[in-house]
């Protein structure tokens, strides 16, 4: 995506199998002016890193408990194809942070209220672009 300057715009990917978790970040980060595109599996979320697409991403916002797979096990994989790309975990599991230990991940711990994760997004960006 592309702002009026012509610019690329990262967008933020939002990670998690509920509907409502997805839909309520994803109206939350878009009312501060945030691009954001939503997976609700691992597999779609790695989707957005084949060749071409991976670019347009520029933060992670990912749930930890998943069906399919852990978000540790996501953040794994999503580190062997970008070992720097910021990764945001939202989890109700206060001990869960110590299995992104040496994954280079921001925690945060549910509930997450909106101007905290705005703030941890917005910081996140903000690092990225200046990479």
């Amino acid at each position: 995506m592309l702002d009026r300057g012509g610019a690329q715009v990262l967008e933020v990917l939002l990670v998690d199998d509920s509907p409502i978790q997805l839909s309520t970040r994803e109206s939350i980060l878009r009312a501060e002016g945030f691009s954001v595109c939503v997976a609700n599996t691992v597999e779609s979320a790695m989707a957005f890193f084949s060749p071409g697409a991976a670019e347009r991403i520029g933060v992670v916002v990912t749930d930890h408990i998943m069906p399919e797979q852990t978000g540790t096990g996501f953040v794994r994989k999503l580190r062997q194809i970008n070992p720097t790309i910021p990764v945001i975990v939202v989890s109700g599991m206060a001990d869960a942070e110590e299995e992104y230990t040496g994954l280079n991940v921001k925690f945060l711990q549910k509930p997450c209220f909106p101007p905290e994760l705005i703030r941890t997004v917005r910081t996140a960006m903000a690092e990225q672009a200046g990479s």
